[in-house]
């Protein structure tokens, strides 16, 4: 799973804290002033009819994939990118001093099943072009996954203001049909008003943050993957270690690049 993720979890806690201490503030410094932003009905509602449209608009197998899509937001995998770099490296060393057998022992070492597969089949002595194909359908595969996840997120998000709405036109209309009592206009309106506040809410401090969390998650993934393919084809062809480790460096940052170089110095001190 990963290690936790505390900026997902702390940033969805400061939104709620924030909008209760405004609550908080506009109710004159009452906390029973935030009790008028409770409302079961409301809540069921929005929650309720947004659940309902998903299933309708998504297959149950998605549907039951939900709570665990929602989960991987609050996990951060652990993609270390220098030290994927580092470990193409090695791998290419070693294969120019041995041959491809030789990494047959390394590759059952590896941690990420990607990459083991990979260098297994750069050992088996499978085409260039084949590996490409092979791990580039597994790319793309695993996008489309992310993607389909990432897809009832976005939906909800947009659904979830709509229900909310939907909540108000309900509580109008029953304020609209008993407008024999004035004293009870009051109190009625503000109901229809907080399902608006809900569906609000869900939205823009649950769904689409966390589609926008799990987009960037993905794009990290297929991005590491992208380079692990790079590092396979080189180590396959027999590129020079220095040539590949180049080569990898192209694809990260500017920091990233100083903290490899950092790394890399520190160890060829170690070893001198």
């Amino acid at each position: 799973m990963g290690k936790f993720d505390v900026l997902t979890a702390g940033g969805m806690f400061a939104g709620i804290t924030i909008l209760a201490i405004a609550m908080f503030m506009g109710a004159d410094y009452q906390f029973s002033g935030i009790m008028a932003f409770v409302s079961a009905s409301s809540l069921f509602i929005v929650v309720g009819g947004l659940f309902c449209a998903l299933a309708i608009n998504f297959t149950m197998k998605e549907m039951k994939g939900l709570i665990g899509i929602m989960k991987q937001a609050f996990y951060e995998k652990d993609f270390e990118i220098i030290g994927l770099i580092q470990t193409f490296a090695n791998l290419a060393s070693k294969a120019r001093r041995e041959g491809l057998l030789a990494l047959e022992q390394e590759a059952d070492e590896l941690a990420d099943p990607f990459i083991k597969k990979g260098v297994m089949l750069a050992v088996d002595g499978t085409e260039p072009e084949l590996i490409k194909e092979i791990m580039q359908a597994e790319v793309i595969a695993v996008e489309e996954r992310h993607q389909k996840g990432i897809n009832i997120l976005v939906k909800g998000g947009e659904m979830a203001p709509a229900f909310g709405m939907l909540g108000t036109i309900i509580g109008l209309v029953l304020m609209l049909g008993n407008l024999e009592n004035p004293d009870t206009i009051g109190p009625k309106m503000a109901i229809a008003l907080i399902t608006t506040f809900y569906g609000s809410l869900i939205a823009n401090l649950v769904f689409i943050p966390l589609a926008g969390k799990l987009t960037n998650k993905s794009e990290r993934e297929i991005f590491i993957r992208q380079i692990a393919i790079e590092g396979v084809l080189g180590v396959q062809s027999g590129q020079n270690p220095k040539i590949l480790e180049e080569k990898l460096k192209a694809f990260l940052s500017t920091a990233e690049r100083e903290i490899y170089d950092k790394k890399d110095e520190q160890g060829e001190d170690d070893r001198g």
